[in-house]
């Protein structure tokens, strides 16, 4: 029964949600958030005496229309929308037939997608919220995922709903021009939510399974949409979907980190790498080269080499070469010189990373020590590869990647 409810709740409360908003507007998000969770606890309540409903999600449904129909009587406003609003809400859920239920609520989460990505809401209050809104996360678990606190994360929440009553975002999916903006937005929101889950900020999870997985379904919302099926939204789904197929081969029995060449390749998920490379080849419509492009080519680098050895570093190279020229973030720049040492050897890589642009800002990354500590040690030069590595334990956050690290030194050290 918890694992039905917690699987249940956390799939049906975006789509609640969303058709609820369709129903009253953007101006009550937050109305629509409180029916939806009024009725997660009455199931709570009722369920495990009466049973759980055939129809769990109708159930849910009709409970939360009823109790937002109690609550927008009351308000003056009723009168002037009462036709309007009685037939959204008091229409018998197997009115409409299942397939036309479904399209209805594909809809109204891209629209909600879009509304909660407005360019004028804050990067971070936009994660937030299309997290609370669409995926279903309390703001413990945002703030959880996002290395932060409950309070600040409530703060991004009231931030958001506060500016979209005040600028009257639409629920609509937008056109022409401001689609494209918007659309950017939404991806990249959708990005930093995978990444997290793929390799959280802190915690003792280095995976987060779940927010992945909202990713990955959010994102195929939009691909499978007219409104948003463009090259660059379908080498991001590729991205993820190639990426997550890794997903059971990143740790140990123990749940810590293993390195790409010792992970056991036969865990992976070829259906989500067939998938993956689906999606690759519809992102290749058109002339434009996005990140997304370039990460999704590595990505199915990885995804389909036999093992490290036979991966072909030269190609990852040249998608690295081609990144930089989009973006010449250090960190990119960085795992560039990891793509170099395998090629031409960790002298080169060493050389490589004392070249990056703005390096010092990656002396507080603990990562950029890491790598260094193992070109070094691949060199025999012992003494100062474990001064890198004790730098890199210094600044890890996550307790997987802090026992990886203590293994490498004990490798070294013999302690």
């Amino acid at each position: 029964m918890p694992q039905l409810t917690e699987h249940l709740f956390r799939h049906e409360a975006g789509k609640l949600v969303s058709a609820l908003t369709g129903i009253f507007g953007m101006a009550r998000l937050q109305l629509a958030e409180d029916v939806v969770q009024e009725a997660m606890i009455r199931a709570l309540q009722t369920w495990p005496y009466h049973g759980v409903p055939a129809n769990p999600a109708a159930w849910l449904m009709q409970t939360a229309k009823n109790r937002a129909l109690d609550l927008i009587r009351r308000e003056k406003s009723f009168h002037e929308k009462q036709p309007e609003i009685l037939a959204s809400l008091e229409r018998p859920a197997g009115e409409t037939t299942e397939a036309h239920f479904d399209t209805e609520i594909a809809d109204d989460r891209l629209r909600l997608i879009f509304a909660c990505c407005h360019p004028l809401i804050s990067l971070e209050d936009q994660t937030a919220l299309a997290l609370k809104t669409l995926c279903g996360f309390s703001p413990a678990e945002i703030a959880n995922a996002f290395l932060t606190s409950e309070a600040a994360v409530n703060k991004r929440l009231t931030r958001a709903r506060q500016k979209i009553r005040d600028l009257a975002i639409p629920f609509e999916i937008p056109a022409g021009d401001e689609l494209t903006t918007r659309l950017d937005g939404v991806l990249q929101t959708l990005y930093l939510l995978f990444n997290e889950g793929y390799k959280a900020s802190s915690g003792d999870r280095l995976i987060r399974e779940d927010l992945c997985e909202e990713a990955i379904r959010l994102t195929r919302l939009l691909a499978e949409h007219p409104s948003a099926d463009f090259p660059h939204t379908h080498a991001l789904l590729a991205l993820m979907l190639l990426n997550a197929a890794r997903l059971s081969g990143r740790t140990d029995a123990g749940g810590n980190i293993l390195r790409l060449k010792d992970q056991d390749r036969s865990t992976w998920n070829p259906s989500l790498i067939g998938l993956g490379l689906m999606h690759l080849g519809r992102a290749a419509k058109g002339d434009t080269l996005t990140e997304y492009h370039l990460q999704a080519g590595i990505a199915a680098c990885h995804a389909t080499a036999a093992d490290d050895a036979t991966t072909d570093w030269p190609r990852i190279l040249i998608h690295y070469d081609q990144w930089m020229k989009i973006n010449d973030s250090p960190v990119i720049a960085l795992n560039r010189a990891v793509a170099i040492a395998k090629i031409h050897g960790p002298a080169v890589g060493i050389e490589a990373i004392s070249k990056i642009r703005q390096k010092k800002s990656l002396e507080s990354y603990y990562l950029v020590h890491a790598v260094l500590g193992e070109f070094e040690a691949r060199l025999g030069h012992f003494q100062i590869a474990v001064t890198h590595l004790q730098k890199a334990l210094s600044l890890a956050d996550q307790r997987s990647e802090q026992i990886f690290l203590e293994r490498q030194l004990r490798g070294l050290t013999g302690l």
